[in-house]
């Protein structure tokens, strides 16, 4: 089995002091760091996934829901879309491919999310031999959960690394990791 690792959305904005933070972002970001550091070599590829809003129309609201419209963030070019530096100095070398999603609309998924040369993610794991995925970051109850979902359906092992995570909220939390189980993905809750 060749294992990938997708780190979802580990950036500025979605860590404290970001315009949509989620509580214990820059510790995910610190752990991400890390893990990768001390196991790149078990991973045949590392993938990292960044939200890179351009015009998203109506996923950005002046008053957001916090279900379908958000407060305006990760807008490309700007240092609230950029990686964040607690996954420490170097992690870019350890990285195989940055793929970005979200452009002009919502996106949620990594799948959703092409390379520099516009190949999406599925088709950029296939032609690596990746068939298994570890998925971490942020956030557990959005786009880590329909990126892990997204991997199981596109037939990938899929495991999510909770304590490699940060979660909204607990309840949607909670409620992400039930659909995660029931659609097949491993919640791996203890490193």
């Amino acid at each position: 089995m060749s294992q990938g690792l997708l780190v979802v959305d580990v950036q500025n904005d979605f860590t404290e002091g970001g315009s949509l933070p989620v509580d214990g972002g820059a510790a995910v970001a610190e752990a991400v760091g890390a893990w990768v550091r001390e196991r790149r070599s078990a991973y045949t590829a590392v993938v990292t996934t960044q939200d890179w809003h351009v015009d998203p129309g109506t996923h950005f609201a002046a008053e957001p829901d916090f279900v379908t419209t958000w407060p305006v963030h990760c807008v490309a070019g700007t240092p609230g879309a950029e990686l964040h530096p607690g996954l420490g100095d170097g992690f870019g070398e350890l990285v195989d491919v940055a793929v970005r999603k979200g452009e002009r609309a919502a996106a949620y998924s990594g799948f959703e999310a092409v390379t520099a040369e516009g190949e999406g993610l599925a088709r950029w794991l296939e032609r690596h031999g990746v068939t298994a995925v570890d998925v971490v970051g942020i956030a557990t109850d959005h786009c880590v959960r329909a990126t892990a979902l997204d991997a199981v359906a596109a037939g990938l092992a899929t495991r999510v690394l909770l304590p490699l995570t940060a979660g909204v909220a607990p309840s949607t939390t909670d409620a992400a990791l039930v659909e995660l189980r029931d659609a097949g993905v491993e919640v791996v809750t203890a490193l």
